[in-house]
């Protein structure tokens, strides 16, 4: 039974300490070794980029105990809490990760950094590890529910949320108790801080992922060594929800926790590039363009609606931080192609003249949808042709929105699309997806790492 009236960190730390595999429902379970095999791909394209490599080249200078492994490149064996850091960096450089599909939180990539890289310091097993990656996106979920409407509108950025699946991944496996991951929890709560507008325009997004996985994980190893903070951060006056969300009685929402799964409603994992909020404008431009017969030359305009998302983003992006935060070039790429896929996030569609040639064309339009609450991340889009033709789609969840249901074939499409970026040879893709899919059988988690790295032994 959990304390209903303990300090909200004790309570999130008691579901982190006590809640058993068998508890955690199926599909969440099954989620969780897909957020996995995600942010692993989306990694290994991260780790092409120049942000990746200099964080990393930071942390393999300064060193330490050789506890876990930065994935891809050398593969190097580095302390828990820098593996942590740099394969999380990785992950959201690519713009490819996942997102909690109602304010843009990436708990995913933090809770999948956290939990192998600190899976591989104690020896976990593959079942100790999925549990983690589920709890950790839980807890962060569940925080997350009491922040909408607040955190990016006050200018922080979902960051400072994703820490705690962190926080809560690395938690669960040093296998600290109620007392211990609380504190883990209201460490990582004073730890974050990150500017919705900075990521929005520059490296600082990833800069931020990277932070929240290496501040959760320190904040769980000094809560292991006896470190206390304030235990009523949450709740308390100018604390966390008051200060970052919008509403401060908000914590009534811990009443869900181990009930409403956020995994099963909320999770978006990126089957294409950018921003999660956009990936239906180009499905839905992409299916206008099919059903029309168009090409670019039949467009004269092309008008999206976002229900639940009021932010902009760039019109004329030259690159993949613009396009990652830019409906106008995904309306205007789903459009051109009639598609929109990984290559979307490379220099030469970036640059593609078809592309370019309809942001002109391409408008948003705010106008109230009367069904509202059934979209989440979705879009509405319609063509107006040169002909005179209008034509409307609507999607209203993502591809790879669990709402809408997530297939393993989706995810090996992904996993084979992404992961030779990091030099991971076809038969290590194919051995460390099956070893993926099969985690909770798997005696030591280090054993992925096999999979992926031969050389490593």
């Amino acid at each position: 039974m959990m304390m209903t009236n303990a300090p909200l960190s004790r309570r999130y730390g008691e579901f982190i300490w006590r809640t058993r595999y068998e508890q955690i429902p199926a599909d969440a379970r099954e989620y969780g070794k897909m957020l996995i095999a995600s942010t692993l791909a989306s990694a290994s394209l991260g780790s092409t980029l120049a942000s990746s490599q200099i964080i990393r080249a930071l942390e393999v200078a300064r060193g330490g105990h050789p506890e876990s492994t930065g994935w891809f490149g050398q593969w190097e064996a580095i302390p828990a809490v820098a593996a942590a850091r740099i394969n999380a960096l990785m992950s959201d450089a690519a713009a490819s990760d996942d997102s909690d599909l109602r304010n843009i939180v990436h708990s995913g990539t933090q809770a999948c950094a956290a939990a192998l890289a600190v899976g591989e310091k104690v020896g976990a097993s593959g079942a100790e590890v999925v549990a983690a990656v589920v709890l950790g996106y839980e807890v962060a979920g569940n925080i997350n529910t009491a922040m909408i409407g607040g955190l990016q509108r006050k200018g922080f950025h979902g960051c400072v949320v994703a820490t705690f699946a962190a926080a809560a991944a690395a938690a669960r496996l040093l296998k600290l108790d109620t007392e211990g991951a609380a504190h883990a929890l209201a460490l990582a709560a004073t730890s974050m801080g990150g500017l919705h507008a900075a990521a929005a325009t520059s490296l600082a997004r990833e800069y931020h992922a990277g932070n929240a996985a290496m501040m959760g994980v320190n904040s769980a190893l000094a809560a292991q060594l006896g470190y206390t903070a304030e235990l009523a951060t949450f709740e308390m006056k100018r604390g966390f929800f008051e200060t970052l969300g919008v509403n401060p009685q908000a914590a009534e929402v811990i009443d869900e926790l181990g009930a409403r799964w956020c995994i099963l409603t909320e999770l978006g994992i990126k089957l294409v590039p950018g921003g999660s909020p956009f990936h239906a404008v180009a499905e839905a431009a992409a299916n206008a363009a099919r059903a029309g017969n168009l090409d670019v030359a039949d467009i004269r305009k092309i008008a999206f609606t976002l229900p639940d998302y009021p932010f902009p983003g760039p019109k004329h992006p030259t690159d993949l931080i613009g396009i990652a935060h830019s409906p106008f070039y995904f309306a205007a790429a789903g459009a051109a192609d009639r598609d929109y896929s990984w290559e979307h996030a490379f220099p030469e569609k970036i640059q593609d003249p078809r592309i370019r040639s309809l942001f002109a064309k391409v408008f948003r339009d705010d106008a109230d949808v009367a069904d509202k609450g059934k979209y989440k991340s979705g879009a509405i889009v319609r063509i107006e042709t040169v002909d005179g033709r209008t034509i409307e789609e609507h999607v209203r969840y993502p591809k790879g929105a669990a709402l809408r249901g997530i297939a393993w074939a989706e995810i090996e499409s992904k996993y084979r699309s992404l992961m030779p970026h990091g030099g991971v040879a076809v038969p290590q893709i194919s051995e460390s997806l099956a070893v993926i899919r099969d985690l909770e059988n798997l005696a030591d988690v280090r054993r992925l790492v096999d999979s992926l790295w031969p050389g490593r032994a």
